[in-house]
């Protein structure tokens, strides 16, 4: 195999650029782990030991503790290392609990020699690490490795680097182990003035974190209640239906150009995705919409809406990316309601029928077109 080489000179590139150079290198000479394609993820590594787990999105927690049972077979084992394993065999951790991290693994799109790090673009790790330092977990001291192929260090701008990146003290690579020497700060708690209100509402532990801290007597001003920060999402939102490059670029320069200069506010739910939609078949007779949705929830497979079709015994769930939608069809495999399999897949054709359809259409007779958590 042809060794990966970076690029001579990154100038002038965004954190966009360098995502999917990475990306279409690793899919073009298979190098990446499951999932696949590793396109807007992280990719993955097989590791032999995961101690605290971060909570997908951070939807019902910060993290979750490995407890595999006593005397587990190697069958059990590799079961942990799964998110199936991580509900079956985990317990969480609170903000209150007392944890010491010695070491935190992150995952990496890119990473430089120096230590600077591109994830894959909805912020999540930064925050989990912030949190982390918030609750005492952390500290200053507290190493920060990454695992990636070879490929994937890269020369990286300073200037693509904001207050809230995270950068790493050493990477690890099959061949190499890179100690980076980093003195770039890492971030210091979260920085309420980058989240926004619809983030909070989103990220329950993250309403807590910031109670607790405002109980302190800490500024825990968000980003939407800043008048020049509201005055300068206006400004985004109105560029970005003039810009014809990609969202994700979008997001992440137009920002510092509506506010002259100053860096790109931080909010990991605000960055634009594609919706994907799962298919959900072979639902019994008499069902209601409410055991679908409980059943989602005990599963951890929340979809952000739900399309009942009870009459034709089906249903879509629209999840936030293609990510997320892959976590729900693996958590949902096996889910049964009233004795009866149900039929979870990605939805076909799920572009055209869905970007086509009349919004009108989506009330035809025996459907309901709802946002998650309402309706019986």
């Amino acid at each position: 195999m042809q060794a990966a080489e970076p690029p001579g000179s990154n100038a002038g590139v965004s954190k966009w650029d360098i995502r999917k150079q990475i990306w279409d290198y690793m899919e073009t000479n298979n190098l990446a782990d499951f999932p696949r394609p590793v396109h807007h993820r992280i990719p993955n590594f097989k590791a032999r030991k995961t101690l605290l787990v971060p909570t997908p999105r951070l939807r019902t927690g910060l993290f979750n503790k490995i407890v595999p049972p006593s005397g587990a077979a190697k069958d059990i084992l590799r079961k942990c290392a799964t998110s199936q394993g991580v509900r079956d065999y985990s317990v969480p951790v609170g903000l209150d609990a007392k944890v010491h991290v010695d070491l935190v693994v992150v995952g990496s799109v890119a990473v430089s020699e120096k230590g600077w790090r591109i994830g894959k673009g909805e912020g999540f790790a930064d925050m989990e690490y912030a949190m982390m330092v918030s609750m005492g977990a952390v500290k200053e001291d507290t190493v920060v490795i990454t695992a990636v192929h070879d490929c994937q260090v890269v020369d990286i701008p300073e200037e693509l680097l904001g207050s809230h990146d995270l950068t790493v003290d050493y990477i690890l690579t099959p061949t190499r182990v890179i100690e980076t020497g980093c003195k770039r700060p890492k971030p210091q708690g979260i920085l309420w003035y980058k989240i926004s209100h619809e983030t909070l509402g989103k990220i329950p532990i993250l309403k807590n974190l910031r109670y607790q801290e405002k109980q302190a007597g800490r500024d825990v001003t968000l980003k939407d209640e800043w008048p020049d920060v509201a005055a300068a999402g206006k400004a985004e939102r109105t560029a970005s239906k003039m810009r014809p490059e990609s969202p994700w670029l979008q997001n992440e320069t137009s920002l510092a150009q509506a506010r002259s200069g100053e860096e790109p506010l931080f909010d990991p739910l605000h960055q634009p995705a594609s919706p994907t939609t799962v298919y959900v078949g072979n639902i019994p007779p008499g069902t209601r919409v409410r055991e679908l949705k409980d059943a989602l929830r005990e599963r951890h497979a929340t979809p952000m809406r739900l399309t009942w079709q009870g009459a034709q015994h089906l249903a879509f769930l629209s999840y936030d990316d293609a990510s997320t939608a892959d976590e729900a069809i693996e958590a949902l495999q096996g889910l049964s309601i009233r004795g009866c399999s149900l039929r979870i897949e990605l939805a076909k054709n799920q572009r055209s029928k869905m970007s086509n359809r009349p919004r009108q259409a989506a009330r035809s007779k025996g459907q309901a077109n709802e946002d998650f958590g309402h309706g019986q």
